[in-house]
């Protein structure tokens, strides 16, 4: 694969599960840094900044800085800058949502809806991250009634499930299906499968569709997503694959790998 220049790399499930490196993975990746090739994380990750992920990615042995990873809040506020958000998310993100104001979040229920809208505190935006313990009934009917006064829906991305070390675990995308059809509304995505998404990743590498490759867990949002703009596809075993999925998938991967571990002998590396 001598024309591949830049890999696009989803972080969980791919290098790491529950923050901790998969086999082989530490080595792989430095392997794709001495061969020269660019480098950019990609995560739809929502419950830690950049700055973390460098961080803890750094102390496990991955050569990588803040950066070189975009994640699915920083993609958030660069398409909202200056909107105002009720945000629904597991985690604290907001050092990656520069431009974007939080407002009614943990204040504005049912009773206090009118007086909020009032004093300019209704959202423009409910804007939903990943799941966790917030997302119980009080936080989704409060997103409820800010979609039926008009606020938009956006989610930072809308993945079913992801794999920790206690196994499968429900995400934001469930969650995103009830609150569409219950206010008649459909999400914009602003990370991945999102076209933007990899779009401003191949912009950072200064590289074409053509001559990158991404690597990822989720068949659909991370794979062919960007098979779909030109870029070369790569589904690894790891995470939260599951082979019904592939199976049922609305295309085929370009390439399957049983780990990240494989990448270099699939790029020739040695």
């Amino acid at each position: 694969m001598t024309s591949v220049r830049a890999v696009l790399i989803d972080i969980d499930g791919v290098l790491t599960v529950s923050w901790r490196p998969l086999p082989g993975a530490v080595a792989a990746l430095r392997a794709i840094r001495e061969a020269g090739l660019g480098v950019v994380l990609v995560t739809n990750t929502t419950s830690r900044t950049r700055a973390s992920i460098s961080a803890t990615l750094a102390d496990a042995g991955f050569p990588v800085s803040a950066e070189e990873i975009l994640t699915a809040p920083a993609a958030t506020a660069a398409h909202l800058a200056g909107s105002r958000c009720l945000l629904l998310n597991s985690g604290d993100v907001g050092d990656d949502l520069e431009g974007i104001t939080l407002v009614g979040n943990g204040e504005v229920g049912e009773g206090e809806a009118e007086d909020a809208e009032e004093e300019g505190a209704v959202p423009d935006v409910v804007l939903v991250g990943g799941a966790g313990p917030e997302f119980g009934y009080e936080a989704l009917n409060r997103a409820f009634g800010c979609l039926q006064r008009g606020a938009r829906l956006v989610a930072m991305h809308r993945n079913l499930y992801w794999r920790t070390d206690a196994g499968l675990q429900l995400d934001a995308g469930a969650f995103i299906a009830g609150l569409e059809a219950a206010a008649g509304t459909e999400a914009e995505v602003t990370g991945k499968p999102a076209p933007a998404f990899f779009e401003a990743a191949l912009g950072r590498l200064g590289v074409g569709a053509r001559e990158a490759l991404m690597i990822g867990d989720d068949v659909e949002s991370d794979v062919l997503a960007a098979q779909r703009l030109g870029v070369t596809g790569v589904l690894v075993r790891t995470g939260k694959f599951l082979p019904e999925a592939l199976d049922r998938a609305s295309g085929r991967p370009d390439h399957v790998l049983d780990s990240f571990a494989d990448l270099p002998g699939l790029l020739g590396l040695g």
